[in-house]
């Protein structure tokens, strides 16, 4: 009997579907770097949003306030 695929399994399987060099999943802009950059991003995210109190485009609580956009270099075991 055939193993039912998850969730995930779907997703990951539509990511990967125009894909044919794994240069392109694995490179240095490939599909891997992109993922592991938009993941990291809505973490930071997150927790600004927790440290503040309030999502992005919401009306500031107290005296903590967004004032834009900033950069930040992150290192990890990956690059």
């Amino acid at each position: 009997m055939a193993r039912v695929k998850t969730k995930e399994d779907l997703l990951i399987d539509e990511l990967l579907k125009d894909y044919s060099d794994p240069k392109q999943i694995l490179g240095e802009t490939g599909l891997l770097k992109q993922l592991q950059k938009k993941l990291v991003e809505h973490a930071l995210q997150a927790e600004l949003n927790e440290h503040l109190g309030y999502e992005m485009h919401e009306e500031a609580l107290g005296t903590n306030r967004r004032k834009g956009l900033g950069r930040k270099t992150v290192q990890s075991d990956t690059g």
